[in-house]
């Protein structure tokens, strides 16, 4: 089974940045898609950046374009989020997940393995 453990959240102010992490443990949890999922109060969640194994393709929800920048380390089993030019709406718990194959996926059913998220507060 695969474990995903994150960290990196905390308190900005708009216009600042944060970096979210992903480590992953597991047998083959290097050879997953894996994507960040957000769920602010009141909405549902959705997924706000993918990336494939090898980093070949990604996946940005149009809200993020420009900002978020999702990457990758295999040898660490790692995955990142980095979040620049932050706004409020951007509040949100940010979760990480992993598919049980290497294609990019929207839905959150899609995804097998979660980790249990960590808040992203940005203050206006």
């Amino acid at each position: 089974q695969v474990q995903l453990v994150e960290s990196g959240g905390g308190l900005v102010q708009a216009g600042g940045s944060l970096r979210l992490s992903c480590a992953a443990s597991g047998r083959t949890a290097s050879n997953y898609a894996k994507g960040w999922f957000r769920q602010a109060p009141g909405k549902e969640r959705e997924l706000v950046a993918a990336i494939t194994w090898s980093s070949t393709y990604t996946y940005y929800v149009n809200s993020v374009k420009g900002r978020f920048t999702i990457s990758r380390d295999n040898a660490k089993n790692t995955v990142y989020l980095q979040m620049n030019s932050l706004k409020p709406e951007d509040t949100a718990v940010y979760y990480c997940a992993a598919r049980s194959d290497n294609y990019l996926y929207t839905n959150p059913i899609g995804y097998t393995y979660w980790g249990q998220g960590t808040q992203v507060t940005v203050s206006s």
